[in-house]
């Protein structure tokens, strides 16, 4: 089994990845583009989180962690702006924010966990 694949956070975005492909992506209808987006980020989620966990410095490690938070923030963004053109539903749109927030708090808490004080 690889590091990455014990974190919590992992299998959340993994989870996540699973619930966005399944309620929107391959139900996708209308601008394309939108959903590439949607899915390029969600997968960046899961890539840096693996990729951060076999880093070998807490700064490297920490990078790659800020990059999936931020791949979280945008992951909601498109899905308020599908929200906003009605392609997708309000539950489904609750349910998989919540998921996301989540995620986001707990890569902030690693990352928060990596900042050295001097």
């Amino acid at each position: 089994m690889f590091d990455f694949e014990k974190l919590e956070v992992y299998n959340e975005a993994r989870a996540l990845n699973r619930k966005v492909f399944k309620d929107i992506i391959l139900l996708a209808k209308g601008d394309q583009y939108l959903y590439d987006q949607l899915k390029r980020a969600q997968i960046s989620i899961l890539l840096n989180i693996s990729e951060g966990t076999g880093r070998m410095t807490k700064p490297d490690k920490k990078r790659f962690y800020v990059m999936a938070r931020s791949s979280v923030n945008e992951v909601v963004s498109l899905l308020q702006v599908l929200l906003d053109l009605g392609l997708v539903t309000q539950a489904v749109y609750d349910d998989i924010y919540v998921q996301a927030e989540k995620i986001s708090k707990m890569l902030l808490g690693m990352v928060r966990s990596m900042t050295t004080t001097i």
